[in-house]
This record gives C-alpha cells, sequence and structure tokens, in this order.
C-alpha cells in the first residue's frame, strides 16, 4: 500500500522554515517515518502559492493525503481538500482571507527569507474567487485553534469548521504556542483510512 502522505502548507510571510514547519518534519521523521512529509515553499501571489500546494498533492490517491495548512495555508489546505476529498487539519487558518487582505495591501516582507512583494488587489480578487463558501464533508476536517490568537478570530474558523473535529485551546497565539502536543494526533490523523468524497 502506498505511504501516507502528509503536506504542511505555511502560512503568509512564511515558509518551510517556520518554527511549526520545522517542528513538523522533525518529529514525524523520528516517529512516523512510513509518512511521506512534504513542505513546499509557497509563492506569496495566491494563484501561484495554490499550484505549488496542489503540485505536492499530486500523484497520490486523496485517501492517502492529508493536508495541514496554517494561518493562509489553512485556506489553501481547504481548498485542496474541498476539490480532492482529501482530509485536512487547519492550524489557526484564516477563513475568507480576502476580506482580512483589504486592509494589509502594500509592501510586505517574508519572515524568513527577507523576499520583499506588494500585497495587490489582483491577489485579494484570487483569493475570493478560489474561497469555498461552506466545507462539504466535515468529518475530514480538523481544526485546531488557539482562542488567543492575535492576529485571526478563533470563532470565525469554529463557525465556518462547524460540524468537524474541533481542538479549541485556551490563550496561546497566532503561532500556535501548543502546535508540539498535536503532533502524535496529527500522525494518527493522516495514517487513518479515510473514504473520498469528492
Amino acid at each position: 500500500m502506498t505511504a501516507p502522505r502528509l503536506v504542511y502548507l505555511h502560512g503568509f510571510v512564511s515558509s518551510p522554515a517556520s518554527r511549526k514547519a520545522q517542528q513538523l518534519v522533525a518529529w514525524m521523521a523520528a516517529n512516523a517515518p512510513g509518512i511521506d512529509v512534504r513542505v513546499p515553499a509557497l509563492h506569496h501571489d495566491p494563484r501561484v502559492a495554490l499550484g505549488e500546494a496542489r503540485a505536492a498533492c499530486e500523484g497520490i490517491d486523496p485517501t492517502r493525503l492529508t493536508v495541514v495548512g496554517s494561518s493562509l495555508g489553512g485556506f489553501y489546505a481547504t481548498v485542496i481538500a474541498e476539490a480532492t476529498g482529501c482530509r485536512a487539519a487547519l492550524l489557526n487558518p484564516a477563513v475568507h482571507p480576502q476580506r482580512l487582505f483589504e486592509k494589509h495591501l502594500g509592501p510586505h516582507e517574508n519572515l524568513h527569507t527577507g523576499e520583499r512583494f506588494e500585497l495587490t488587489r489582483e491577489h485579494v480578487a484570487a483569493l475570493a474567487a478560489t474561497d469555498p463558501p461552506a466545507i462539504t464533508h466535515p468529518g475530514r476536517y480538523w481544526l485546531i485553534a488557539e482562542k488567543g490568537d492575535e492576529v485571526l478570530d478563533w470563532r470565525d474558523a469554529a463557525a465556518y469548521f462547524a460540524g468537524a473535529r474541533q481542538s479549541l485551546v485556551e490563550g496561546g497565539d497566532h503561532a500556535l504556542a501548543s502546535f508540539s502536543d498535536f503532533l502524535p494526533g496529527l500522525a494518527d490523523f493522516a495514517r487513518a483510512p479515510a473514504e473520498a468524497t469528492t
């Protein structure tokens, strides 16, 4: 049987060098070596980023695929899960990010690579064009959110992912301080049998 694949999608102005990405890669290598872990670098343009995320998910049956997304990566993970029928775990995810990014137009710098870029109205429109209005199969999703997130309101995610498995943690922050506590559960989530429903 094909090894299960876990694809981690980082957030806005982040990279595969982020703390959570590195924690996940190291923990899975030491404790769940049978899981194929991939952490693509995502472009700041949502159209390009989604293509990069989809490429990391190609070549495997959706029933063997789990996408884990943080912040904006959580939005991308949802788009992919809705399109393919794979599972998705969302870490302090951005819900309807086009509404959030309207007030952040202009220059930005990647926290890890130092790359500078402009967030434009075209980028916001691209997010809106791909935004699933609702999830269709809550059983494929796991929301992990900290109520102390200073960037995103956890209640938006809790409402959007209603009916899905939810782990809502008191306190914390946008970086998801409790992330390491969920690594064993994410490995189990990725290994669990699943039925693809598109």
